[in-house]
């Protein structure tokens, strides 16, 4: 084969391996220091006209007394999480933040439907994230089995009686839900999803659109990315087909303006779900800002959900 051809050749395999590494920096590595500051809210205007709300409720919570816990990861992370006691013997409700999110921060406010309630609260800091260890987000194909680890966590701690209350927003909201085919503990009662998408490569693809970027060509660089910088396949978790496979109660809760997952991946992950499932939409709220539209009406749905799936 001719000189010439070979250095062609290597010229193309370095540009592929070399855009492959760009879009996995850009969409699935985390450097974490840069993104751990609890008052740092997403850009946009829908966050900005609830920024003064936001950031009052995020101080709220900041100071509240907790346990600083651990679990190892199957693949040898450490990942940490904020336990907050209220009462002996009460549920467990374990809560999921978003991508690039913090646990305080997505769950600033709704955290206080279970400190008020009487129910104790387990923030999680997701793997690459805060506390956690790790650099690569996964969009829930990993942390689906994180999940389930901080499910066994609660039961070896409070014993088999707990019963525990799964719920996430956005990426954490995928990720439950792509947890709830698992192996989960028998105590496990219900999951919340608030704003979830359906896959990684979906939602991949629609911030790609937003962007006016080519999905078709950065597509297959962004799944070889993953795997060789990564270790992991994007394509590997779906919550439509999680869901299609389980007996867990599922509230789905997403705003109508949400401009970042489309408030129609919830519409399509109800549609396949095999249990008891409900989806609740707000009007005119932004991703992940169904809360602060309508308060009142988001904890009475929390509360009556809760309600109907404690069991015996």
């Amino acid at each position: 084969m001719p000189v010439a051809l070979w250095i062609v050749i290597a010229a193309v395999i370095v540009l592929i391996l070399c855009t492959s590494y760009i879009t996995y920096r850009i969409a699935f590595y985390s450097p974490k220091a840069n993104q751990n500051d609890i008052h740092k809210l997403p850009p946009g205007e829908q966050y900005e006209a609830q920024k003064d709300v936001m950031l009052a409720l995020i101080d709220a919570l900041a100071p509240v007394p907790f346990e600083p816990v651990s679990i190892t990861s199957r693949d040898g992370l450490r990942l940490t999480g904020r336990y907050y006691h209220v009462a002996e013997g009460a549920p467990l409700d374990i809560g999921f933040h978003g991508y690039r999110g913090t646990a305080v921060r997505d769950y600033c406010g709704v955290s206080m439907i279970s400190l008020k309630n009487g129910r104790n609260l387990l923030l999680v800091d997701q793997r690459a994230h805060s506390g956690s260890q790790g650099h690569t987000i996964t969009f829930g194909v990993k942390e689906r089995y994180d999940c389930l680890d901080w499910c066994r966590w609660a039961v070896n701690r409070f014993g088999e009686d707990v019963s525990i209350y799964l719920s996430g927003v956005s990426m954490g909201a995928a990720t439950v839900l792509m947890a709830s085919e698992l192996d989960l503990p028998k105590n496990v009662r219900c999951i919340i999803a608030d704003s979830p998408y359906t896959t990684p490569l979906a939602i991949i693809r629609k911030v790609c659109r937003d962007l006016h970027l080519p999905a078709w060509l950065l597509m297959p660089f962004t799944r070889l990315g993953a795997v060789l910088f990564g270790g992991f396949r994007p394509a590997a978790a779906s919550a439509p087909e999680a869901v299609a496979h389980t007996s867990i109660p599922i509230l789905l809760i997403h705003g109508e303006d949400d401009r970042f997952v489309p408030c129609q991946m919830s519409e399509v992950i109800r549609s396949a779900c095999a249990s008891p499932v409900e989806h609740q939409t707000f009007s005119g709220a932004g991703h992940g800002l169904s809360y602060l539209r309508d308060k009142p009406r988001y904890i009475a749905m929390v509360l009556d959900f809760w309600a109907r799936c404690a069991g015996p």
